[in-house]
């Protein structure tokens, strides 16, 4: 089973890079790949072998920090826009704007410090929450429709696998690097978490830029 899976692989990384040679000599569109995940799922192997056959010159991945003082100066969508692939390229998430419907709505005390006018108290009674959906979608359909094709994948593992992941982390001093102590403090929030990700592949798959 392992075997055949690596050969697939192998002609699938073939196929990919002709592909994105096509992709590049046209220069009309572009691709972005959106990576959302549970802690430890597997975002950075997904890029590193699935993407092995890609030209990483014409390839880039971007990460999305905590916002910085500057960042939230500007709307939630700001700091992403100059990061969306030129035509010709590929453009990788390693998790995205999405974070903004997820992160900030398991912890609520970082929405309260993003500087957003709280009209008619849209912040307390959760209005927000469908106004950023609306704007994430509004985001995607403006970029598919200048020749960006959006391809979004979450990946999700079990809470005892993730458990297992974080152990290995711990126990292999060569993986040590890739535990943070928020990942254990994120943890704790699961189930508050399995409901926000439920309620955004809900709001956010459409026929255009579908999970």
């Amino acid at each position: 089973m392992i075997h055949e899976a690596g050969e697939d692989l192998e002609k699938d990384l073939k196929k990919m890079s002709a592909i994105q040679d096509k992709l590049y000599a046209e220069g009309k569109q572009a691709l972005l790949i959106v990576l959302q995940a549970l802690y430890a799922a597997g975002k950075d192997g997904a890029i590193k072998y699935v993407m092995s056959g890609i030209n990483p010159q014409g390839c880039r991945v971007s990460s999305f920090k905590t916002p910085s003082i500057y960042e939230l100066d500007h709307d939630f969508l700001w700091k992403v826009h100059k990061e969306i692939p030129s035509r010709g390229r590929i453009g990788i998430f390693n998790r995205s704007y999405y974070e903004e419907v997820l992160v900030v709505r398991v912890h609520q005390n970082i929405l309260k410090r993003q500087k957003i006018p709280d009209v008619s108290g849209k912040i307390e009674d959760g209005k927000i929450r469908k106004e950023r959906y609306d704007d994430i979608n509004n985001f995607e359909l403006h970029f598919v429709r200048n020749g960006i094709q959006i391809v979004k994948f979450f990946l999700t593992i079990s809470k005892e696998e993730q458990k297992n992941r974080f152990m290995e982390r711990i126990e292999n001093a060569e993986k040590n690097w890739k535990l943070s102590p928020n990942d254990l403090k994120e943890r704790q929030y699961w189930d508050e978490y399995m409901k926000v990700y439920f309620k955004m592949l809900e709001h956010t798959s459409t026929s255009y830029a579908p999970w």
